[in-house]
């Protein structure tokens, strides 16, 4: 069984929006990646205006919400860095049945690699004193605000690219299973 891999494009980020940008991700590929039944979610992001569907699951909001905490604790040590978040979906396999042993493999069939570049605030570090002209306090909202706009359209273009690759490829997913797909989500660490 061959395993198709989906890249998906770089996204320059600040701390604080991990959060929100690896949430909509994740749970975008795993709603398109669930062939049970589940009852979707529309979540609105905090910090950009999307609006993303979640499968309904508890479970899985709660490991997603643990690995990226994960991640944004990896992000912490690591400022100023590209990485990236692996979610593999795949199958166990027997690998050789015997009278005493049941060792299993997993055999990957699909690959989501999430490539992300977490950046420092700007303007953070160089604080001479703590009273900066209005004018400066404003263009710093303003430069956020229009960086963050730009952001919010290079997401959404993550979000079309996992909506037509899922809609592509299709041929490589195991026969239909009564639960979520057997999956990982690898952070660095």
């Amino acid at each position: 069984m061959n395993c198709e891999t989906c890249h998906l494009n770089e996204l320059e980020l600040e701390p604080l929006e991990i959060k929100d940008v690896l949430r909509c991700i994740l749970h975008t590929i795993f709603f398109h990646r669930t062939l049970t039944l589940v009852r979707p979610k529309d979540v609105d992001c905090d910090l950009f205006e999307i609006t993303y569907v979640q499968c309904g699951l508890a479970e899985l909001e709660k490991e997603v919400d643990e690995k990226i905490n994960q991640f944004i604790a990896w992000a912490e040590k690591h400022p100023n860095r590209k990485s990236q978040v692996c979610l593999s979906f795949f199958d166990e396999k027997n690998k050789h049945p015997g009278w005493f042993s049941s060792k299993t493999e997993r055999v990957y069939w699909e690959q989501w690699f999430i490539n992300l570049h977490v950046t420092s605030p700007k303007g953070q570090g160089k604080s001479r004193g703590s009273k900066a002209p209005a004018n400066t306090k404003g263009q710093a909202l303003e430069e956020t605000s229009s960086r963050r706009d730009a952001l919010s359209l290079l997401i959404q273009e993550v979000l079309f690219q996992i909506i037509n690759y899922a809609n592509e490829k299709k041929d490589h997913i195991p026969p239909i299973s009564d639960r979520i797909f057997n999956h990982e989500i690898l952070v660095p660490r």
